[in-house]
């Protein structure tokens, strides 16, 4: 395997995990701002109301996501087994 192949076969694995990993982390950044936000707001300071909401929100969005995420990578799980031999060589 030549080190340009291993620095494609990187680069797509990169792009693969945060594409997949993109949605879930933005809509657990937004969540947590908006939670930060009502709590500096109205003073209430309760450690389980940063946490509840993101567990929702992120559990929400995996429901929603879930298909599009398991085709993603299962697309990709393919090309790399199907072009297995050109990477051995």
């Amino acid at each position: 395997m030549s080190a340009d192949l291993a620095a494609q076969m990187l680069q797509e694995t990169l792009k693969v995990i945060g594409l997949l990993a993109g949605p879930v982390l933005l809509v657990c950044l937004v969540v947590g701002v908006v939670v930060g936000l009502l709590q500096a707001i109205t003073q209430i300071h309760e450690m389980t109301l940063t946490f509840i909401p993101k567990m929702v929100a992120v559990a929400l969005v995996l429901m929603a996501l879930l298909p599009w995420m398991l085709r993603t990578l299962g697309d990709f799980s393919r090309e790399i087994l199907m072009n297995l031999p050109q990477y051995l060589k």
